[in-house]
């Protein structure tokens, strides 16, 4: 199939269901392009929240009948992959960067951005606390100090889990999200 316009519904429609919005994540990934098994084990680790190597026979064969009678067709339908049932071989068609605002973005490997963002406020407390109570050599003379230490912290933070999320963006000096 070609390049064509895709109404926002019809995008909804298609990735209103996981395993296809997984199906273009992994595809997406591999470059545009795999074989039906890896895209299989993957989907099915995914769903289990497991690793790749510990997916059962069971889990494997659950996800191969779902993706082989209702995803991978449906997204040949809409022109978003050519599948070829009979050497498993799926390409993602060249207008895949349409479909990213509809994937997951948390699948594969996440940063546990609320244990850091935990721990900074953590730190904060405690910090706060020591210049509070004036214990050792944090006074209550430090507290703007300490302040603003965390504040900066916070948002050295927060520049770098939204570089993070967004794989567009530049920041100064170079540095591109992932």
């Amino acid at each position: 199939m070609t390049d064509r316009e895709f109404s926002q519904a019809e995008l909804f429609d298609v990735f209103s269901n996981a395993r296809r919005r997984q199906a273009v994540r992994y595809l997406k990934r591999q470059g545009g392009s795999c074989d039906l098994a890896p895209l299989v084990e993957q989907v099915a680790a995914w769903e289990n929240e497991i690793g790749t190597d510990d997916v059962t026979r069971t889990q494997r064969r659950r996800v191969y009948i779902s993706l082989y009678q209702t995803p991978l067709p449906m997204l040949e339908d809409h022109g978003i992959v050519d599948w070829d049932p009979d050497t498993h071989t799926i390409d993602l068609l060249p207008s895949s960067e349409v479909f990213e605002p509809y994937l997951d973005r948390r699948l594969g490997q996440q940063r546990p951005w609320h244990r850091i963002y935990a721990g900074v406020t953590a730190l904060g407390v405690v910090a706060l606390a020591l210049t509070w109570l004036s214990v050792g050599p944090a006074t209550a003379t430090l507290a703007p100090a300490v302040a603003l230490a965390l504040c900066l912290a916070v948002l050295f933070v927060s520049i770098v889990h939204r570089a993070s999320r967004n794989p567009e963006l530049t920041l100064p000096f170079g540095v591109v999200g992932r």
